[in-house]
């Protein structure tokens, strides 16, 4: 069963090492690994290109139209059954991540697999929040439960049927596909109680509260886009549940 990973990166020089090595370090095999880099002006290409002989590595240099086009040409490039995606300063939290995510799927009739999260800020061995995803139902989605999206594996048919990512959406792109896969498709899926991902504290949704603001905008634009009322008081309800998905560090 062949997996795909699937890295957008621009200007990611100090970080993507970091996040390549984790993918090319995997003790499973089968795997094809995809860089779609927005024509980086930092030497990121330079670092991509001296992993060139290590693996399977596809890599696409051109313009974009941001990280879900990017993330949209990976997955039509895709040839495994199974396609995740991890960003360029996100790493696998050890060498079994795909040899786990393989297994589950061999042993199970689903169409996707995801599993748990641990931030970190400066120092990659400090965790600073555990993201304990928990198993899905659809009452908890309508209550802001959300899975982090790098910890999830999707079989390629999925985004055959279901679609690509909607970029439309500059932020919260990644929910409204897991909204439309989980409430409108219902496809079958998997939760791992393991850690697949340490991913670095603040991506682009957080930064700062313009960020933040039009995140929630977005994040009720999912539902509307795909014939959904959002839920009462729903960003309000999404960041109560989001703590309780949360394990703060000292």
């Amino acid at each position: 069963m062949k997996i795909t990973i699937i890295t957008p990166t621009y200007n990611s020089a100090k970080t993507l090492s970091r996040t390549i090595d984790s993918v090319i370090s995997q003790n499973y095999n089968n795997l094809e690994y995809i860089i779609i880099d927005g024509v980086s002006t930092d030497g990121t290409q330079k670092i991509i290109e001296a992993y060139g002989d290590k693996i399977n590595i596809k890599i696409i240099s051109e313009p974009d139209n941001g990280i879900y086009d990017a993330m949209n040409k990976g997955v039509k490039l895709a040839t495994g059954e199974i396609i995740g995606i991890l960003n360029s300063d996100d790493f696998y939290h050890s060498s079994n991540v795909l040899d786990t995510v393989s297994k589950a799927f061999e042993s199970s009739d689903v169409d996707a697999i995801y599993g748990d999260l641990k931030y970190f800020d400066n120092d990659i061995n400090k965790i600073t929040r555990y993201w304990k995803t928990g198993e899905y139902n659809e009452s908890k989605l309508n209550n802001g439960w959300i899975i982090p999206h790098p910890t999830l594996f999707v079989k390629k048919y999925v985004y055959d049927n279901c679609g690509l990512f909607n970029t439309n959406f500059k932020i919260s792109a990644d929910y409204e596909f897991i909204l439309r896969i989980l409430k409108i498709s219902k496809i079958e899926i998997k939760y791992i109680p393991e850690t697949f991902v340490r991913m670095y504290e603040g991506g682009t949704s957080g930064r700062n509260l313009k960020q933040r603001k039009n995140g929630w905008k977005e994040l009720k634009m999912a539902w509307t886009v795909n014939g959904l009322k959002t839920p009462c008081f729903y960003n309000i309800r999404r960041v109560t549940f989001k703590l309780k998905q949360l394990v703060f560090k000292k």
